[in-house]
């Protein structure tokens, strides 16, 4: 961001190209949220926010502020981090005021960098020199404008020198795991090996990771959390194993309204994700067209298979989500 314009690295198109979209229009963004051009649940929060900002200093009318933020709030349904960051805006916009938006745009991205940081000093003590980690989807710098969440902690103790060896489940149907955690992982030199998400469970039963990290999208009042299809069956995997398992997300990932995972909106999309595949390599079909696909986004972990809770505000066993430790952290 200069000031003026609000660039976005398209997800869509790594790894094979680094690509930037001026996102500065609120219509532009809310087809780059729509089309994961940009994703994560910290990151659209704040792209979100600095979008509103840069349309409230450009001079926009209330009218057309509250329009755009209510088109991007609706962008995705399961992110809460998006719609928390938005309404954090518009409450700062009273009547027809809309002086303080820009201000509070830039504290949201602010926010999220320290709230990164903490996640990461909390959670990289759990990783012990020589450890390997499997990981889902992408938790990085490219989910958040900081060091990120689960990739983050990761990122952490391998900076405070203990080797870490990063078992990257690919994570269909997108492939954020294989196009953008891995990407990530290079440019940060930090061993890793990229696998099916099938294979995940080989990957536990061998001993060859002893923890498992994952980020989320929305955690609810009782520690139960969505997160990119496929963590759950993870989950289910880790305890069989006995394997720690750990989601880590910033506060503005808790949902205290939500009372479980069951009260959690799970977006569903277009079943050709499934079908195939696009990228710089074309586009790729392999099943018959008319073959019906399920799609949701995300599934829901239940709490019972979290070993514990990484957050900005420090790390919650199980012990404590079952004593309602997150409803006592409320403010």
């Amino acid at each position: 961001m200069d000031g003026e314009r609000l660039l976005l690295l398209d997800q869509r198109r790594l790894p094979d190209e680094e690509r930037w979209v001026d996102a500065t229009d609120p219509v532009v963004m809310e087809d780059c949220i729509r089309t994961l051009a940009v994703r994560g649940a910290p990151l659209l929060g704040v792209a979100a926010a600095l979008c509103l900002g840069l349309l409230a200093r450009a001079g926009a009318t209330p009218r057309a502020f509250r329009e755009a933020a209510g088109r991007l709030r609706a962008a995705r349904p399961t992110a809460v981090n998006l719609m928390a960051a938005i309404d954090r805006l518009t409450a700062a916009a009273p009547g027809d005021d809309l002086s303080r938006v820009d201000g509070i745009a830039m504290d949201v991205f602010v926010d999220d960098v320290a709230r990164c940081d903490a996640m990461a000093a909390h959670g990289a003590a759990l990783i012990a020199d020589g450890d390997g980690v499997v990981t889902h989807c992408n938790t990085g710098g490219l989910a958040t404008v900081g060091v990120g969440t689960a990739l983050g902690v990761i990122r952490r103790a391998h900076e405070e020198g203990r080797r870490v060896h990063v078992y990257v489940d690919e994570t269909r149907p997108l492939l954020q795991g294989g196009r953008l955690t891995a990407w990530e992982l290079r440019r940060l030199g930090i061993p890793h090996t990229l696998i099916t998400d099938s294979m995940a469970a080989l990957i536990l039963r061998d001993g060859r990771a002893q923890r498992v990290f994952v980020g989320s999208d929305r955690v609810a009042r009782n520690g139960d959390f969505a997160n990119k299809v496929g963590t759950y069956a993870l989950a289910v995997v880790a305890a069989h194993h006995h394997v720690p398992f750990h989601p880590v997300a910033p506060w503005t990932t808790v949902d205290l309204g939500c009372p479980d995972g069951a009260a959690i909106p799970i977006e569903q999309r277009d079943g050709d994700e499934v079908r195939g595949a696009a990228g710089s390599f074309g586009a790729v079909r392999w099943c018959p067209r008319e073959t019906d696909a399920y799609n949701p986004s995300f599934d829901v972990t239940p709490a019972s298979l979290v070993t514990s809770l990484v957050t900005d505000r420090g790390v919650f066993s199980a012990d404590d989500l079952r004593r309602g430790a997150l409803s006592a952290l409320d403010g």
